[in-house]
């Protein structure tokens, strides 16, 4: 059974998000959704193996972001309604101590979710990271922020 479904977990959510997109549980589009997630979950989606430590570090990282997540959504509906002459986009470049790839990929997900922000660009060999910020006023609290309030408890959390 390993063999045919190496990931579970990864294939079921391969199936889920087919048919939510096909918006239909006809044979048909059901049946090629199945293959695709075999396929996804077999060949192409080999995610590495890390260990998860730390629950309530987890927990917390969730309550942080989704904390954020609406703190931004309020920001952000201020940049766009009240269009102050004072506040201005930017990109920016932050140096991460982070590399584990999953780690990574968490992170991109916390940053490209929070309106506001997106994550365009990677160095692993420097370990740099270019994030565009809609509301950038002070580069070196966006820096912390990163740092402390998601940096830090990844690195918790994968080692």
């Amino acid at each position: 059974m390993r063999v045919l479904l190496p990931h579970p977990l990864l294939s079921a959510g391969l199936l889920v998000m087919w048919l939510l997109m096909n918006q239909t549980l006809q044979p048909g589009p059901a049946l090629v959704g199945a293959l695709v997630a075999l396929l996804g979950g077999w060949a192409l989606l080999r995610p590495g193996r890390s260990r998860l430590r730390r629950p309530g570090t987890i927990l917390r990282l969730a309550g942080q972001v989704a904390v954020d997540v609406v703190r931004s959504n309020i920001g952000v509906a201020k940049v766009i309604l009240l269009r102050r002459p004072d506040r201005r986009s930017g990109f920016i470049r932050v140096r991460l101590t982070l590399r584990d790839p999953q780690a990574l990929a968490v992170l991109a997900v916390i940053l490209t979710a929070t309106p506001g922000t997106a994550w365009l660009e990677f160095d692993a060999g420097e370990g740099w990271l270019l994030l565009h910020v809609l509301d950038l006023i002070d580069e070196a609290d966006w820096t912390r922020i990163i740092r402390d309030h998601y940096e830090r408890p990844l690195l918790e959390i994968f080692r």
